[in-house]
């Protein structure tokens, strides 16, 4: 049905704004619309797979009448599929009978098993999205060992996560002749792990494990006692992004006396930077970026030591080697400089952490270094259907730093690769968590879905509608909740004072957002007390603050019983621009910040504000996701959940359905990258083309490009990585 009534009045889906389609799904879930036939309610049907429609979630009698038809809307726009161009051809594997009997157990195509039986010398072993570089990995250590005899204890297996090597040893003890005994003397784990052992071994006291700083929390500390002599505000400056640049720079070998900074910002981290090293080294701590600078100077100021290293390991295999950095990257090639048996296992398409100081260049640039290295290509991919590889090998071609390869999928699937163009970011939830719900009622689990997205603010949206929806999820991130962040609480805190004048935490929040210091807490007590008066009324009678500060207060205390009364959107215009929250957004909002500025998280409170008639309910609708992610932080294990995290964190993992969200300018590629393009840097746009394909070749076998029309209430435009596929899908057939 394209017809129903709401408020008494005949609605039709064709003549309706666009942007009022998520209002009315939302009133459907509360029976507030119904069926122009029968009078019983009806739901509107906001998914991928159709058109949007009013239906029976029973049937009626006014069934026969109810099918969906066809309808023009300027702002709707059909679903496309990608069909791949190219036929689907499969590379059948080496017969385990002409492999050697050490790794006969799991078949291997052409080049893993040439990767595995190359053994002396560089080799660099260009590992594409799902080519099973595990197995490579795994029946290379097994091969050296069983067949050519080599001793465990002579080779080092580093990957870059304890899970990743655990899997590994896993594995190993499935290939023939191989045992627990044997798996003991070889060195296999992390390059922290590892690097840390050697450190141990020869300074027990200095490295001992009591005196490592295991927890964010404890750095996080010690900087903000150094911040305090700069009287830095606790609740203002970004420490964490302050120990995310100090861990940059030392793992780009930047010590304190290296580091340039441009900026105040830079410059007070790198005051940060200074003490902290100073505080670590009066108290005799460390860190876990220490354990590899510490090894390197270890290694570089006593070449004795450095020779009985590389007497004992002679064969190095090094897993995601294009996530190296600097410092692992020199102690490896000193390490293997006497036989330069490096096997460097990677995939130079998948570089996606520059931001932690990993450097591409290093597997782009291996056989200049190793000129005698052998280069060989995975180019078969197990994991996806033939369409998802075809998009992934279009998306990836376009871009310039990289070693030309091209994907082969090992299996073609009917369902192709679907672009949908949701009205904006609240829609683009909806139809995600429909799709879901009908793959779910067609026998799908929870767990074969994840949604990912370009950074933790995109999803807010979806965490929202999984919440509504009672559905399993869970959310992969380090950070806190959106509501939680720093600009998002500095502005609820002035619509919670429009309620309870006396909202203690929210004063706190109010005082950094209008320049004042947080001490003042305990004299803004004291004069409500004295004066009998809330909270809020005893800011605008501090004594203790200059004139002018005064002055503003009393400017602005009126408004804040304007804003109770006012819908939740024109409440936060009112406090940009009257209350003077827009000037504190220019001055502290870390717009310095290429990933996330505070006016782009206003942006986003106000995407959700929209959707609410009154404070009150929208501040309730805050309350309740808040508690929503407490308690989606208790939990421990989500065995069958749907899986929501950014791409970043989902890279080496897959899954059966992947919706990849806000495929738009701004969002992939992110802003910071187009602005670095215009200055004429091209290398974060390459990345972001990195992350995307990451992101696709996540997808096992169904993928999902969300391309939304609106993105923070202003028109998006597609983005670049995807403009050629939507045209050339266009083109073809559409769903």
């Amino acid at each position: 049905m394209d017809k129903a009534v709401y408020k008494g009045k005949t609605l039709r889906l064709a003549s309706l704004p666009r942007e009022k389609y998520e209002a009315l799904y939302e009133a459907a879930l509360r029976g507030q619309i119904t069926c122009t036939i029968c009078g019983d309610p009806v739901q509107l049907y906001l998914g991928i797979q159709q058109q949007p429609h009013f239906y029976h979630e029973e049937r009626h009698v006014c069934s026969p009448s109810s099918a969906i038809k066809p309808f023009e809307h300027p702002e709707w726009r059909k679903p496309l599929a990608y069909q791949a161009a190219s036929p689907f051809l499969k590379t059948q594997p080496i017969p385990s009978e002409q492999q050697a009997p050490a790794i006969a157990s799991l078949p291997l195509d052409a080049s893993q098993l040439q990767a595995v039986q190359t053994i002396e010398g560089p080799l660099l072993v260009l590992a594409g999205a799902g080519s099973g570089k595990t197995r490579v990995l795994t029946a290379r250590t097994a091969y050296m060992i069983g067949e050519r005899n080599i001793p465990p204890s002579a080779i080092m297996l580093v990957t870059f996560t304890a899970k990743a090597a655990n899997e590994m040893k896993a594995r190993l003890l499935t290939y023939q002749n191989m045992n627990q005994a044997i798996l003991s003397r070889l060195v296999a784990g992390t390059f922290h792990s590892i690097f840390y052992r050697m450190l141990v071994h020869f300074h027990p006291q200095r490295w001992h494990s009591s005196r490592l700083l295991k927890w964010e929390w404890q750095k996080e500390q010690m900087i903000k006692e150094a911040g305090r002599e700069l009287d830095l505000d606790e609740r203002e400056f970004a420490y964490d992004q302050a120990l995310q640049q100090i861990s940059y720079w030392k793992n780009t070998l930047a010590t304190v006396e290296r580091v340039r900074s441009s900026g105040q910002w830079e410059e007070r981290v790198l005051y940060l930077y200074k003490r902290y090293e100073e505080m670590k080294q009066e108290r005799g701590l460390f860190d876990f970026d220490d354990m590899l600078l510490g090894c390197y100077e270890m290694l570089t100021e006593q070449p004795s030591l450095l020779a009985r290293y590389q007497d004992r390991f002679r064969y190095f295999l090094i897993d995601e080697f294009q996530d190296i950095n600097r410092v692992q990257y020199d102690i490896i090639n000193m390490l293997c400089a006497h036989t330069r048996n490096l096997c460097a296992v990677g995939d130079d398409d998948q570089a996606i952490y520059s931001f932690r100081g990993s450097d591409p260049s290093f597997i782009l640039e291996f056989d200049r270094h190793y000129p005698e290295a052998k280069v060989v290509a995975l180019t078969e991919n197990y994991r996806s259907s033939h369409h998802i590889v075809e998009v992934a090998n279009t998306v990836i071609s376009r871009n310039r730093f990289r070693r030309s390869k091209q994907m082969r999928a090992q299996f073609a699937d009917d369902e192709p690769v679907l672009f949908f163009f949701p009205y904006d970011e609240e829609e683009e939830a909806t139809m995600v968590v429909e799709d879901i719900k009908e793959r779910l009622q067609h026998g799908a689990k929870p767990s074969d879905f994840a949604i990912l997205y370009r950074t933790h603010t995109t999803s807010r949206a979806i965490f929202e509608r999984l919440v509504q929806a009672g559905l399993p999820f869970v959310v992969e991130q380090d950070g806190e909740s959106f509501y939680q962040r720093r600009f998002v609480r500095y502005l609820l805190a002035y619509l919670r004072l429009s309620l309870d004048p006396n909202h203690e935490e929210a004063i706190n929040d109010l005082l950094v957002s209008l320049f004042l210091k947080q001490s003042l807490l305990q004299e803004i007590k004291a004069v409500s007390i004295l004066e009998d008066c809330s909270l809020l009324k005893a800011l605008t009678s501090l004594s203790s603050i200059y004139p002018f500060q005064r002055k503003k207060l009393k400017n602005i205390f009126p408004f804040f019983k304007s804003l109770a009364k006012l819908k939740p959107i024109e409440a936060i215009e009112m406090i940009e621009t009257e209350m003077g929250f827009s000037e504190f957004l220019k001055k502290r909002g870390n717009e310095g910040n290429v990933i996330e500025k505070g006016s782009d998280d206003i942006r986003d409170v106000k995407v959700v504000a929209k959707k609410f008639k009154t404070v009150p309910a929208f501040l309730k609708h805050v309350d309740t996701m808040m508690e929503a992610a407490r308690q989606l932080s208790k939990q421990k294990t989500a065995p069958n959940a749907i899986q929501l995290s950014t791409i970043h964190r989902a890279k080496g993992l897959e899954y059966p359905y992947v919706y990849v969200l806000g495929a738009v300018e701004g969002s992939i590629p992110h802003d910071y990258a187009m602005e670095a393009n215009r200055n004429g840097d091209p290398l974060p746009l390459e990345e972001e083309r990195r992350l995307l394909y990451v992101a696709i070749t996540r997808a096992k076998r169904s993928l999902h490009l969300s391309v939304p029309a609106h993105r923070r209430m202003k028109t998006a435009q597609p983005s670049r990585f995807l403009k050629e596929l939507v045209r050339q899908t266009t083109e073809g057939a559409p769903v």
